[in-house]
């Protein structure tokens, strides 16, 4: 078996069957693996998942407080921008493009921490990275961990039921984790230090991370907007959090088969183009499933790219040294090739 096919912890009721067939869990069974692998009293190795999941229950009160007391036109519009578009960039531009892609390069770390903090901290990188390898390796097949075909809550779960890395890797697999990390910046635990805790983040860091995060934001959200506005802008980020989670089910054409011939050229899988995450993320999901290292996904005109233009302006400012674009390679293979095949039959 490959590394991609140990690194992630596979759920108690599996990946594939007897047959190669990918296993659909009951609503039921993910709801037991999800609470168990949330309890870290049982084991501590599931801190990260708890801590996922306990910064999202952080932020429901902000959301209620929103909603009783300072929802207005204004905050409503602030909170929509924020959520929809602040955040949904900032996680294709970090999360996506850099930390799993690496499809630029920052000019130093100033640049990179600046990016790494431009939103409030919510996602361990670790859980995103690592996981996101596998997805591209096996796309809508048995081991994906966000596999469409498994349903919704197959892809809703997914931080914590199929996204955390193997708690038993040797010191060889846990070392190439360490390199998928290590141009992130992300303090990562020594292979002794994995073996108490089982993940690569380091539970004090990560901890202290969000802390400084959320503390720095709140401050700014408080002095640019009052109250109303911080309480707001962390509504929308929980807002945010959770529906991100329901992505990959959309993107991938909720487990069938949403293709479109001119509009998704990727057909090694069933990711498609959506408009409104490439819109507002700059998530054109198909086009990245061709072209992954690619600093770019809107390669049409009409495909807006907000993480593109965030790249694009830090290397005309020097802060980012160098990027991928696939832009010209996507035009020679799926768009003036079909206009020379279409003209050669005329």
């Amino acid at each position: 078996m490959s590394f991609l096919d140990t690194v992630l912890e596979p759920p108690a009721y599996g990946w594939q069957d007897a047959y190669g067939q990918l296993i659909k869990p009951s609503l039921k069974q993910m709801i037991g693996e999800f609470f168990s692998r949330l309890n870290v009293f049982q084991n501590k190795k599931n801190w990260l998942s708890f801590f996922c999941w306990l910064t999202i229950a952080m932020l429901v009160p902000f959301f209620v407080l929103f909603l009783i007391k300072y929802l207005s036109v204004t905050t409503f519009i602030a909170a929509f921008v924020y959520s929809m578009i602040i955040m949904g960039t900032h996680g294709t531009i970090w999360h996506h493009r850099y930390c799993t892609h690496n499809a630029y390069t920052f000019r130093n770390k100033f640049w990179r921490f600046v990016t790494q903090n431009l939103t409030l901290k919510i996602i361990p990188e670790e859980i995103y990275v690592v996981s996101h390898h596998v997805h591209h390796a096996k796309s809508d097949q048995p081991g994906d961990p966000y596999n469409a075909q498994g349903g919704f809550f197959y892809c809703f779960l997914a931080d914590v039921n199929h996204q955390p890395i193997s708690k038993s890797l040797c010191e060889k697999d846990y070392a190439k984790c360490v390199n998928m990390m290590k141009h992130t910046g992300v303090k990562v635990n020594s292979y002794e230090q994995y073996q108490k805790y089982g993940s690569l983040a380091k539970p004090l860091n990560t901890v202290v991370g969000v802390v400084l995060s959320w503390a720095f934001w709140f401050t700014a959200f408080y002095l640019i907007g009052g109250i109303s506005l911080a309480v707001a802008l962390f509504a929308a980020a929980g807002f945010w959090a959770v529906g991100v989670r329901t992505f990959n089910y959309e993107g991938h054409g909720k487990g069938e088969d949403r293709r479109r011939d001119g509009i998704d050229h990727n057909r090694s899988d069933m990711s498609i183009n959506q408009l409104w995450p490439g819109i507002v993320a700059g998530e054109w999901h198909n086009n990245h499933h061709l072209y992954p290292k690619s600093a770019r996904s809107g390669f049409k005109p009409h495909q807006v790219d907000s993480a593109w233009y965030y790249i694009k302006f830090l290397h005309t400012i020097g802060a980012v040294s160098k990027y991928n674009d696939a832009k010209k390679q996507f035009y020679d293979e799926y768009i003036n090739q079909h206009k020379v095949e279409c003209a050669s039959t005329v």
